[in-house]
């Protein structure tokens, strides 16, 4: 295995690096937050049709470049990096990645096409008020009808879910427990009985949303993968997005990082900057050997998910954990170093540590993943 970027690879970084600088500067972060919608139409436009983003890790048969998720690795690292409001993360990082594992050809050919030309959005309806982040998370249900299968319950922290074009919902079987009973269906956005509605969050750069479902009705089609054997796929999709989360959450702790010493080197007291001090040495010191580690773990799960693994659970859950750690770590010294500026609305320090705050918790906290690895080593 690679433990580097390639050239090309690199070169993306550079060129995310140049767009997002403008296209997502605090100025447009900003705007994008005062919106409902959450993020800014034309520059989902620009990144999904001029700069072809989102069709990087859509397989060539359907209208993508057929590039891994380690390739798609310093991207992510750059959205994080500029606090980047776009559906890409839940279109990409979670709808497509669901239809990859468990779609029918029929439905790829259906949906990932125009994905990929950033023509559609489509997000993964999986948590819900519970909080839980395994199979018991899951409590809505499904049940056979002659015309496919009705669905009811509520899903909560849905990403991009009052936007998305179509949802992925996970369901479980009337009276099933646990893994068994768990189905996933792409349910349009605009079917009859489904309700989304937005729910204003922490972190107002990522949008959030409850979705009801009330007595939806879907053909059988709409079904992906065996009913009520579905949560094998639901888990490589979720362990997939976390890798990526992982990767965007190293891009906000090194700017976290580039702020501090950036502000360190002009702000003065006692007659000289304070990064000349001891204490402000150490604190950007542990936050540079923290997103280095960072960046290792999350590089190693993205390799592994390149390679195509089998198994991802140990390599997403130790880089979701430790670079949740690390980014609000960071976020938090970020704003210590900053003093009393740090805290004012006017300053995006408070932007970073939100995010740090939000994506921490989303897709499972660090608590829960470290146990996930605990019982996958048998401890």
């Amino acid at each position: 295995m690679e433990f580097s970027f390639s050239e090309d690879q690199r070169e993306l970084r550079r060129v995310a690096r140049r767009f997002l600088e403008v296209e997502s500067s605090e100025d447009r972060v900003r705007a994008a937050m005062e919106t409902e919608r959450g993020y800014d139409p034309r520059v989902w436009q620009q990144l999904s049709s001029e700069l072809a983003w989102t069709s990087l890790t859509i397989p060539e048969s359907y209208g993508g470049l057929g590039m891994s998720l380690l390739d798609l690795h310093p991207l992510l690292e750059e959205m994080g990096r500029a606090l980047l409001c776009s559906p890409f993360f839940s279109t990409i990082c979670l709808g497509a990645n669901a239809l990859l594992s468990g779609g029918s050809e029929a439905q790829k050919e259906r949906f990932l096409p125009p994905i990929a030309a950033g023509e559609s959005t489509l997000t993964l309806a999986y948590s819900e008020r519970n909080r839980h982040a395994g199979p018991d998370a899951i409590e809505a249900s499904h049940t056979r009808t002659p015309e496919g299968y009705r669905l009811r319950g509520k899903k909560d922290y849905v990403v991009d879910g009052h936007t998305a074009d179509s949802i992925i919902v996970a369901t479980r079987r009337s009276g099933s427990r646990g893994q068994r009973g768990v189905s996933l269906f792409v349910v349009p956005a605009d079917c009859d009985g489904l309700r989304a509605e937005w729910t204003p969050t922490l972190d107002q750069t990522r949008r959030l949303a409850s979705i009801t479902l009330e007595d939806v009705t879907v053909p059988a089609d709409a079904l992906l993968g065996d009913e009520g054997e579905a949560w094998s796929l639901c888990e490589r999709a979720l362990d997939l997005a976390r890798i990526a989360l992982a990767a965007e959450q190293v891009g906000g702790a090194e700017m976290c990082l580039d702020m501090s010493v950036e502000y360190a080197k002009v702000r003065e007291q006692f007659g000289r900057p304070i990064g000349s001090f001891q204490a402000i040495k150490h604190k950007c010191a542990d936050m540079l050997t923290m997103v280095e580690s960072a960046r290792s773990a999350a590089f190693y799960a993205s390799a592994l998910a390149a390679e195509g693994a089998p198994d991802l659970s140990e390599a997403a859950s130790s880089a979701k954990a430790f670079c949740s750690d690390v980014y609000f770590h960071c976020a938090a010294e970020n704003i210590q170093i900053h003093g009393g500026i740090g805290f004012t609305w006017e300053h995006p320090a408070h932007l970073y540590f939100k995010r740090a705050k939000a994506t921490e918790t989303l897709l499972g906290d660090p608590s829960f993943h470290r146990e996930r690895v605990a019982r996958g080593m048998g401890l």
